[in-house]
């Protein structure tokens, strides 16, 4: 199997991942913040695991800049997630 062909299959399975899972976890994390809540536990962790997932996917991102704009405006969401749990908690 070609690096191409393996990166082909990575990234269908990280947009159906990211079609399926994360997304709509993300868009409900942000209503949740939105709304004045702050995140639990798991809502925490599920961030941690998003994080640590996105740096190991750092160098498929390098070989596939046609995904950049898209995972870059994933990465916004998430930040405005968590900047806006970090100023919900402090109120």
């Amino acid at each position: 199997m070609t690096d191409i062909t393996k990166d082909a299959g990575l990234i269908q399975v990280l947009a159906k991942r990211m079609e399926t899972q994360r997304l709509p976890r993300a868009l409900s994390l942000k209503d949740k913040v939105d709304q004045g809540e702050t995140l639990n536990e798991f809502d925490i962790h599920f961030l941690e695991r998003v994080f640590q997932d996105d740096q190991q996917n750092i160098p498929l991102m390098d070989r596939h800049p046609e995904w950049q704009d898209l995972t870059a405006r994933v990465i916004h969401l998430y930040k405005e997630i968590t900047e806006k749990a970090l100023r919900n908690e402090q109120t």
